[in-house]
């Protein structure tokens, strides 16, 4: 029990039990006073001695009243000058914080100790971070490369664990089951029964994998593969392809993508309106049978990435566009109908230009990607014949026409002056296509405890109308923690308030009325955030008045937010004492922890600050005992009379 009070309750106690003391003694000296001098024949109610009585009073009073006065004197002295200096040492180095020296200036050479063991601490913890950085630069290199590869591939990957929790997506698998977040079950965005046959099929063969068909929870059909990896599992998914559906619009595009260079062969012979209505009647069937054409997804490929990629070619004139299309494929099928004409005596020259769309300065629209060679022109049942083979090694059952047509395209030949070309028109846009798959994941698998270190979080931060839980949200972000860790996984949106946000708290967050006109409606951003945060503790700075606003909007949108709560705030209280400043500045000063001037007050800075504020509390709180939830909990309410408890907040 007495392991639990802090060491200024305990100097407290002590100087309480001190004065309670000296009462006792002094009460026992009075009355044995008293019968002393009754006993030598003084009679405190006789007129003999008038000022006997009053004289004695007055020594008590004064003796009472000087000690507890001197005891609650020295008790201020020693609180503020040794006992609050040193909780603020011990918080500090906890925290690796190294103390002010103005703190402990009457605790001798400890306060000095303290600041070298911190610096020490910080001059070792920045070694290690420096040997850290070697490994971390040599993951992040990994990463990229597989960045690169699922960026190519256009499929869903995720990871499971052992319990079946997500601990690695890519955007495509976002894209295909929209809402998925590290830490949640697998089986809320997938139906359990194929998946749970898939599982017996690996527990009882000896495959490491297998194949699966699986539905969505929204009844969408997904296919591919399950592969076991240790304890869980790995799934690549995509939506199923037509082939036959598919093979049959290849032809009609086909035969429309033909009618442009024979309209170029026969310009002599029609008038110039005739051919212009021909040429647009031919582009837009063209476009009308790619949109009947599958939906490729995520996949892209930058055109100069792909010529790199592309073997045995020369290199023409590259357009700076980002193709839609699966980058392997498309190289694969584009390397070998190469290498054919090198064989037949052509040697090819690769060419990316601006097709329909984007040529009249379009955004988006259709690239023209070509192999142009001089010499024999090229029919088109000589390139049927090629297109029939199997051009990429690592699909032996896939001809050029089956993968042009899940490309989406379709191939043609046409002669030129000297020469021909073979041409391929593929959905494009005008920009360098940016290589970002959001490959989220956590390298240690989900725990699934209570500590602090193993608690799935979500971070978050709100501005508003005003300082009164009452007011309106203008703006939340929030950011998750999985294992002790940032995953990069971030949710952040402006909020409409529906009415005028006061100029006074536009003076502090920088949010105005236009900023908000188009921004989600209270209930949709709320729903949203909902979903991001469902299931994790929530964490915040001053939790009870973010908490106050969330619970204040559910009697307008009725979405709840039952998590469990924690409070920066609180923590540092059970670190450095309830006396100590405990506002984000002053918490990130004490902890190092940089907040850019121009984030501060935005709901995504706090929130990083607030982040990396507990992140570094973490530790701190283990190190006193405090490393699990339900300890902190129990700690919390020792402190809800000074500073409020955002679990115990009033719905």
């Amino acid at each position: 029990m007495l392991n639990r009070l802090s060491l200024r309750l305990r100097v407290f106690l002590i100087f309480a039990a001190l004065a309670a003391g000296l009462l006792v003694v002094l009460a026992g000296a009075l009355l044995v006073a008293w019968r002393r001098l009754a006993g030598a024949g003084v009679n405190f109610m006789s007129d003999a001695t008038p000022g006997a009585t009053g004289a004695l009073m007055a020594a008590a009073a004064i003796s009472i009243f000087g000690t507890l006065a001197l005891v609650v004197w020295v008790w201020f002295l020693f609180d503020q000058n040794v006992a609050r200096p040193i909780e603020t040492l011990a918080g500090g180095l906890r925290t690796g914080a190294a103390p002010d020296a103005a703190e402990g200036r009457y605790l001798a050479d400890l306060a000095p100790a303290a600041r070298e063991a911190a610096e020490a601490r910080a001059r070792s913890a920045e070694a290690l971070a420096e040997a850290v950085q070697v490994h971390v630069d040599e993951l992040a290199r990994d990463k990229a490369m597989l960045e690169s590869v699922l960026s190519d591939i256009g499929a869903a990957a995720l990871m499971s664990d052992a319990d079946g929790r997500v601990v690695f997506f890519n955007a495509a698998a976002r894209q295909e089951l929209p809402g998925l977040v590290l830490g949640r079950q697998l089986m809320r965005h997938l139906r359990p029964a194929a998946l749970n046959a898939a599982e017996r099929r690996l527990e009882s063969s000896t495959h490491m994998a297998t194949d699966l068909t699986v539905l969505t929870r929204d009844g969408r059909r997904l296919t591919g593969r399950m592969r076991a990896a240790g304890s869980g599992r790995v799934l690549i998914l995509r939506p199923p392809a037509a082939p036959r559906r598919a093979e049959a619009l290849e032809s009609l595009r086909r035969h429309a993508a033909t009618l442009v260079p024979m309209l170029d062969a026969a310009q002599d012979a029609l008038p110039p309106e005739v051919r212009a209505a021909i040429r647009a009647e031919g582009a837009a069937l063209i476009a009308a049978l790619r949109a009947l054409g599958p939906d490729h997804g995520a996949a892209q490929v930058d055109a100069r990435a792909l010529a790199a990629s592309v073997e045995g070619v020369l290199l023409g004139e590259i357009a700076d566009l980002c193709l839609k299309a699966d980058g392997g494929a498309l190289a694969a099928l584009l390397s070998d109908l190469a290498a054919r004409l090198r064989t037949s005596g052509r040697l090819a020259s690769l060419e990316i230009a601006a097709g329909e769309g984007l040529a009249g300065g379009e955004s988006s629209g259709e690239a023209l990607v070509s192999l142009v060679w001089q010499g024999p022109a090229l029919s088109m049942a000589q390139l049927d014949q090629w297109l029939a083979w199997a051009p990429d090694p690592d699909r032996p059952g896939e001809s050029g026409t089956a993968i042009a047509a899940e490309l989406g395209t379709g191939l043609w030949t046409e002669a030129q002056r000297g020469g021909g070309r073979i041409v391929m028109p593929l959905p494009a846009r005008a920009d360098i296509c940016e290589i970002a798959p959001e490959l989220t994941y956590q390298t240690l698998m989900a725990t699934g405890d209570e500590t602090l270190a193993g608690l799935t979080c979500v971070v978050f931060d709100t501005e508003a109308t005003g300082l009164s839980p009452n007011d309106r949200i203008v703006q939340i972000a929030g950011l998750r923690i999985m294992a002790g860790r940032l995953t990069g996984e971030r949710f952040e949106t402006l909020v409409n308030p529906g009415r005028p946000i006061p100029p006074g708290s536009t003076k502090i967050h920088g949010i105005t009325d236009a900023m908000v006109a188009g921004a989600p409606e209270m209930t949709e951003a709320l729903r949203a955030f909902h979903h991001f945060a469902e299931d994790a503790v929530l964490v915040a700075h001053n939790a009870p008045f973010d908490m106050g606003l969330l619970r204040s909007a559910a009697r307008e949108t009725g979405i709840e937010f039952p998590n469990r709560v924690l409070d920066t705030v609180l923590l540092s209280a059970m670190l450095w004492g309830q006396s100590a400043p405990h506002a984000l500045d002053a918490l990130a000063e004490r902890l190092g922890v940089v907040i850019p001037p121009d984030r501060r007050h935005t709901a995504m800075g706090d929130a990083e600050a607030t982040a990396e504020i507990f992140l570094r509390l973490i530790p701190a709180l283990a190190a006193k005992g405090l490393g699990d939830l339900d300890r902190v909990r129990d700690e919390a309410r020792r402190h809800r009379r000074l500073i409020a408890d955002a679990n115990n907040i009033p719905r």
